[in-house]
């Protein structure tokens, strides 16, 4: 049974850096990978917001657009983990961050319900 596994929220200042990582198992398991966030009282027929997708290969990758300056994200196929490296924090970045597979091609602008399967979410905090 496939399983996204999330981690590397906390709460951190505005200013500061996280690394998020999502794990996929088993480890011969390969998909498109994106990180997605729902901010805090999102209702929750909203749906999450798109931050940044990675393609297997890792050769192409998508971001929103106020992602584009600030996050990058990363895979290590070795250890199949997809990365969310996020820089210069914000407060209006705090939510719960998500990862998610999918077998759709990618593209810009990238589409929640492309994906299929998701993890638990982690924590992301920004507070001063």
């Amino acid at each position: 049974q496939v399983q996204l596994v999330e981690s590397g929220g906390d709460l951190v200042q505005p200013g500061e850096s996280l690394r998020l990582s999502c794990t996929v198992y088993p480890f011969t398991v390969d998909y498109n990978i994106g990180w997605f966030r729902r901010a805090p009282g999102t209702p929750r027929e909203r749906e999450a917001e798109g931050v940044a997708c990675i393609t297997r290969s890792g050769a192409n990758r998508f971001y929103a657009d106020f992602a584009k300056e600030r996050f990058i994200i990363s895979r290590d196929k070795q250890k199949n983990t997809v990365y969310l490296q996020m820089n210069d924090l914000r407060h209006n970045d705090t939510g719960i961050y998500y990862c998610a597979r999918t077998s759709h091609s990618l593209s810009s602008p990238f589409r929640v319900g492309w994906f299929e399967q998701w993890g638990q979410g982690t924590q992301v905090t920004v507070a001063s």
